[in-house]
């Protein structure tokens, strides 16, 4: 059964070309250690909702937009050892600084999923 990280972050639209170039970084290294995908995209028809929304659920200000993505595994497991070579991989040792990320860690939402149904 195959397994899901997924994220959303809020960008700032002035900083989507330094975000495209580590999720560009990112996604070869994740790759590279055994992912079986890597997705990043871009909010183009996201409204704000009444009381939940892609926008609310990072707190979006003026001069941002929402990014969605996603990485895909085998299972938990190979998540798991997937991840731990990441996190290190000299070649992102930058990157996790939280300081010098193009948007704001804080407001990131992510967790693990399981497959439920695939048609």
């Amino acid at each position: 059964m195959s397994y899901v990280d997924g994220f959303i972050v809020a960008v700032p639209k002035k900083n989507l070309e330094a975000y495209r170039t580590m999720a560009k970084k990112a996604g070869k290294v994740w790759r590279e250690h055994g992912a079986l995908d890597y997705r990043e995209w871009v909010a183009e028809d996201v409204k704000v909702g009444k009381r939940t929304s892609f926008p609310r659920s990072v707190k979006l200000k003026p001069g941002e937009t929402v990014i969605f993505s996603w990485i895909t595994y085998k299972s938990r497991a190979q998540r798991d050892r997937v991840n731990a070579k990441v996190m290190a991989d000299k070649r992102l040792a930058g990157m996790m600084d939280t300081k010098s990320l193009p948007f704001d860690a804080k407001r990131m939402i992510y967790g693990g999923f399981e497959s439920l149904v695939k048609a």
